[in-house]
């Protein structure tokens, strides 16, 4: 048994039957492993893609996304996803090859310290040193990403290391069960019950997406508003209404999860806060920005807190203030009005997800994704998180068919956004992924465009303008079912035939871009 062999059937111990990879010299081993053990490969075009789809799979699934790249520029251009994936609290284990332990300090091909290169955007970031410990490296990495506050974990590969002989052993991933101590859950609910105007907020893990109905029984046990934020606009997200004048006017925010940072306006105002993270450096953080209001910070997973509080007793009635919190957060912008704007083409979209028994939205882009994540909602939505990334909207729209292949996916991108992974419409045709794909094309870096507008004036707009491309036709080109949308009247039935083609499908719709709505 090679190194590769161990590595490979312990992740099929643990219950893994698809990586997410793009080939490479140092991997090879990996690759005919995978044929052993029955794992799909589910190749891309662009490491960053790859990335992405473990990213968007490990959210829709609850499992841990795996990721296969290959060493050098393989591993450097994964880099901006798993910081995506570290933002959004994703469980995620990255394997990349890398140069042989036996040839470390020679210069060897593609030699690099690639722990010190994503030791910054993972939770861990560790070197294999021996083919018989490679699977227990592995079992160590999976439950490293599950435990706590899930995030990414990167395991670098020798290629000495998969090649050489193993000892055979296959490890057991241990997987613990979240668990929060019974005197920490009584603090953290009498601290709520003893407030007036107690709102709750969970951070990216706790997403409906992720755990559907946890908002609705939290809100039931503590009688308290609760709402999950994964947007980097945070206080002015339009998909959470004026989410801004709630939090001001509660006098205690309890974060699941949910770090006190930049979109939380760093905890400013009155308010007392109680943070709940697995992670002390959210704590010390918290601490930083909110002083003597920082309640109280309660080191353990913020998942085990939330199924904790669940099971408690119903605490005192609250109504008034729940209906309030609700009516603010369920305002929205309008989606109305003459021609194809961001507004009306989303509300457009929104028309036919709402005709789908089981739907997951993606929403990518600047500007025109905040006027999707606005007005669209599906049985399950993937955003471009809190990272503010943009691009991964195609690999996402891959990933949720291979995690829920009885959906109608439906993906929102701007034009900008959507050429990071252009290429990737041939991967989804390749492998058979079928998704809609709606580009809003306003012919420019909008986000950028309304900032020099706004800064600087028109006359010196200068470096966002972008072409009327024919996006459609490109991705006809690679195997996907194109539409050209240039009327309101003619895009429903474009977006029906989308659907219909079986196939990944661009739908590219001329629109006025408009500036991000503002709620």
């Amino acid at each position: 048994m090679r190194g590769a062999d161990s590595l490979v059937q312990t992740l099929a111990s643990a219950g893994v039957t698809r990586i997410f990879a793009l080939s490479g010299n140092q991997i090879m081993p990996i690759f005919d492993a995978c044929l052993e053990a029955g794992i799909e490969l589910i190749h891309t075009r662009h490491e960053g893609a790859t990335v992405f789809m473990a990213e968007a799979y490990a959210q829709l699934t609850g499992q841990v996304g795996v990721a296969l790249v290959t060493a050098g520029g393989g591993l450097a251009n994964s880099v901006g996803a798993v910081a995506s994936a570290r933002a959004s609290d994703t469980a995620l284990l990255l394997l990349s090859g890398d140069s042989p332990r036996g040839q470390d300090g020679t210069g060897a091909f593609q030699e690099m310290d690639q722990v010190a290169i994503t030791q910054a955007v993972t939770k861990w970031s560790f070197r294999a040193e021996a083919p018989d410990g490679l699977g227990a490296d592995v079992a160590r990495a999976m439950a490293c990403a599950r435990a706590g506050q899930p995030g990414p974990v990167h395991l670098a590969l020798p290629f000495d290391v998969v090649k050489g002989a193993a000892d055979g052993a296959v490890p057991v991933v241990e997987l613990t069960e979240d668990r929060s101590a019974p005197e920490d859950v009584e603090a953290v609910r009498t601290l709520v019950a003893e407030a007036e105007r107690p709102l709750v907020l969970l951070g990216p893990s706790l997403t409906p997406t992720r755990h559907p109905g946890l908002c609705d029984e939290l809100s039931a046990a503590l009688n308290a508003p609760v709402f999950a934020m994964e947007s980097p606009r945070g206080l002015r997200d339009p998909a959470m209404g004026r989410i801004g004048e709630v939090v001001a006017r509660a006098d205690l925010v309890l974060c699941l999860g949910k770090r006190v940072d930049f979109t939380l306006g760093f905890g400013a105002g009155e308010a007392g806060w109680i943070t709940v993270s697995a992670d002390e450096a959210d704590h010390a953080m918290a601490a930083g920005n909110l002083g003597v209001r920082h309640r109280a910070g309660v080191v353990t997973p913020a998942l085990g807190m939330a199924r904790a509080l669940c099971d408690g007793p119903v605490a005192q009635v609250r109504d008034d203030w729940q209906a309030e919190a609700a009516r603010l957060v369920s305002i929205r912008p309008d989606g109305t009005g003459d021609g194809l704007t961001s507004a009306t083409l989303c509300a457009a979209v929104q028309e036919c997800v709402a005709g789908c028994d089981e739907s997951v939205v993606i929403c990518d882009g600047g500007e025109f994704g905040q006027w999707a994540q606005a007005l669209t909602r599906g049985t399950a939505r993937v955003i471009n998180g809190v990272s503010g990334a943009i691009g991964a909207g195609l690999p996402y729209a891959m990933a949720a068919h291979v995690a829920r292949p009885g959906a109608t996916v439906f993906a929102l991108s701007g034009d900008g956004s959507i050429g990071f992974h252009f290429a990737e419409f041939e991967t989804a045709a390749r492998h058979g992924l079928p998704f809609v794909m709606v580009i809003g094309n306003d012919q420019r870096w909008n986000a950028e465009h309304q900032i020099q507008l706004r800064d600087y004036g028109e006359e010196r707009l200068s470096g966002c303008g972008l072409t009327a491309a024919r996006y459609d036709l490109a991705a006809e080109a690679m195997g996907a079912h194109g539409e050209f949308v240039t009327h309101a009247a003619d895009l429903r039935p474009a977006l029906e035939r989308a659907v219909a083609s079986g196939k990944p499908a661009c739908v590219n719709v001329m629109i006025e871009g408009l500036p991000a709505p503002v709620v």
